[in-house]
């Protein structure tokens, strides 16, 4: 009953949002992006300085990133694109980057570069990721291994780096294949953990000397005196980030979730029972002068949410983000023409020039402002993953399995080392599934795959299964064709109530017999044929008009498909979308289960993410409306 009461209430809160800012009907997320926008229109310059390569940037781009992977609408990529372009030359160069002052904040913003990387292919954005994580390799480090927070702070490990340099290394790490980099990455909130951690509240204090003779250092633990919010907020927030790319199987990813959980456990106690945030010295809610403060309270949001959506944390702990996040919407956010985010203190350090010495009296005299970029980046970031929350339980335990094993083309990567390609989940470029499998992910459907031959074993663990575009001699030296005993596994799952959706390809680019094979145990057969030829941009040939009451494309009109093969169908199967009397779609039922069938590979990168196709083709929205439909379709499970 209480957990029924709590959601009611979080729902109303919701609801009560929304009509608060009922003028600008666009979440919250999108609405504060346009306050970005409007401030920092070509390049990012704090208080009408000069434009600065700043984490502060990263940090905002990042949650930029999120809202293109939750709309596909490419103003957020582009935005993103053409920050990072005003500082990286085709060269790799990064213009305000010194790599010998060895500041381990320069590197936040590598992440983006990555993306853009992984989504363009431009060589540019990965030679100036090697040069970032060239400072890595020499940044300074303690007698243990841990990174200084800069060269001019020695000995040094502050909360703050942990976000800085550990997500980018993560994605560094898994992308050109360095496997011992994760002990290192793993290390690094150990060790941190280790040294900053009381044992009496769980919390964090905001550094670390490991010499212990800083004027701010406890002389006895080395340690900073107090526990700063937005520290442990980025601490919090590197962990579920890291956790992102950071081997399933490795011996260390478990320390990383318990660290998680302590410091949850942590924060939770020192949540405020009546606004749901956090004061700025997180453990003297009632001494003079402290304040709840925003960017802290926004990284914890995100932090809880993404950790519980990701089953890192317990599902429970979804009420502590419930609760912080209303508390942020009601005491920071502001509509006053645009949506502004109020009560971020500006900066906290310690030591320095004009000497921070990380007392009480120290953090409050720092100035507290409208819109300061690390407040709104953590704001965009809390924002996407409290609006994934309204949708997680359409599809909340149930798993889509994509198929490895009859597709499996290969090539070649930047370090020279062989990978698959070609729709799969953690491509992100034109090619990938990555947009695909977020939005299954946002409707709460696992994703995983499978890199063997099906069996019944492999099916039991997957209420979806999803295979596409299978191999044959053109593509692979060695195809492996779906034969007899695999097809009778996955008839005999479908029709117990698997859902099966299958993706073809025109001819020429898909191997049409063994896949037949299978599909006309349901009735569906596809063409050898290439239908919607598309010439350079003529986006009209290849577009699809659904009608309003269609049962699967609810909310998508127009959508895209080039070069597809039609399909020949007999009973059980049906047409689900016809076209001068061909048919592009067919659904068959056999038993409690069902089966998809399209002749093209469709929701691919190139024709999800909004880069390509004119705003008014809407294979986002129908990739959004076919994953709730499978959903829909899988049989409900006996209690």
């Amino acid at each position: 009953m209480k957990k029924q009461k709590g959601f009611i209430l979080f729902s109303l809160s919701m609801v009560l949002f929304t009509n608060a800012f009922a003028q600008d009907a666009k979440p919250l997320s999108q609405q504060m992006a346009a306050t970005v926008m409007s401030i920092w229109k070509d390049s990012f310059a704090l208080e009408g300085g000069k434009p600065n390569w700043s984490y502060d940037l990263g940090v905002i781009l990042k949650g930029f990133e999120g809202i293109w992977e939750n709309t596909a609408d490419p103003l957020y990529f582009n935005y993103i694109q053409k920050m990072m372009d005003y500082y990286v030359g085709e060269d790799g160069s990064i213009k305000g980057y010194k790599m010998e002052e060895h500041n381990i904040d320069f590197v936040n913003n590598g992440k983006l570069l990555l993306l853009l990387y992984r989504v363009t292919g431009k060589e540019k954005y990965w030679k100036a990721c090697k040069m970032l994580r060239e400072q890595l390799h020499t940044q300074p480090r303690t007698n243990e291994g841990g990174f200084w927070h800069k060269k001019v702070y020695p000995n040094q490990m502050w909360l703050d780096g942990l976000y800085m340099g550990e997500p980018f290394y993560a994605e560094y790490a898994m992308l050109s294949h360095e496997d011992t980099a994760f002990n290192d990455i793993a290390n690094q909130f150990i060790w941190m953990e280790k040294h900053a951690r009381d044992p009496k509240t769980g919390l964090l204090y905001h550094a670390w000397d490991e010499s212990k003779t800083e004027k701010w250092s406890n002389p006895k633990t080395g340690t900073s005196p107090n526990f700063w919010a937005r520290a442990m907020g980025w601490y919090g927030d590197a962990l579920v980030d890291v956790l992102d790319n950071f081997p399933v199987n490795h011996p260390k990813r478990q320390a990383l979730i318990d660290i998680l959980n302590r410091y949850v456990n942590a924060i939770q106690k020192v949540q405020d029972s009546k606004t749901g945030l956090w004061y700025d010295i997180l453990d003297m809610p009632t001494r003079k002068g402290n304040y709840v403060e925003a960017s802290a309270s926004c990284q914890f949001v995100y932090a809880i949410a993404k950790g519980v959506r990701m089953g890192y944390l317990p599902a429970d702990k979804i009420t502590i983000a419930k609760k912080g996040y209303e508390g942020i919407v009601k005491t920071f956010i502001k509509n006053e023409g645009r949506v502004n985010l109020y009560g971020t203190v500006k900066v906290s350090g310690l030591g320095g020039k004009n000497y921070r010495d990380g007392s009480f009296e120290y953090y409050m005299s720092e100035p507290v402002i409208v819109n300061d970029p690390k407040g709104m980046g953590a704001f965009l970031l809390a924002s996407n993953e409290m609006e994934m929350q309204q949708t997680l339980s359409v599809g909340k335990g149930k798993t889509v399995l994509l198929d490895y094993y009859y597709n499996h083309e290969t090539k070649q990567d930047m370090t020279g080392a062989t990978i698959q390609y070609h729709y799969v989940w953690d491509e992100k470029d034109n090619n990938g599934y990555s947009l695909l499998g977020h939005v299954f992910n946002k409707f709460g459907v696992q994703t995983t795959s499978n890199t063997e031959a099906v069996t019944a074993a492999a099916l039991k663990k997957a209420d979806i299964y999803f295979i596409i575009d299978p191999d044959w001699p053109k593509e692979t030296a060695d195809p492996k064709y779906i034969v007899q005993p695999q097809i009778d596994i996955i008839y005999n799952w479908v029709k117990a109530g698997g859902v099966l959706m299958l993706f073809a390809n025109d001819s020429g680019n898909v191997e049409f017999k063994h896949y037949n094979d299978l599909t006309e145990k349901f009735g569906i057969h596809f063409n050898e044929n290439r239908r919607n030829l598309v010439v350079g941009s003529d986006f009209k040939v290849g577009t699809f008009k659904i009608p309003a009451n269609d049962p699967i494309f609810k909310t998508a009109r127009q959508v895209y498909m080039k070069e597809i093969c039609t399909e020949k169908i007999t009973a059980p199967a049906k047409s689900f979308m016809n076209d001068n009397g061909d048919v592009i779609i067919a659904v068959s039922k056999v038993g409690k289960g069902t089966v998809f069938a399209v002749g093209d590979p469709w929701l691919y990168n190139e024709y999800l993410d909004g880069r390509k196709l004119p705003l008014y083709l809407e294979n986002y929205k129908a990739a959004e409306d076919l994953v709730k439909w499978l959903v829909e379709q899988v049989p409900a499970k006996k209690k």
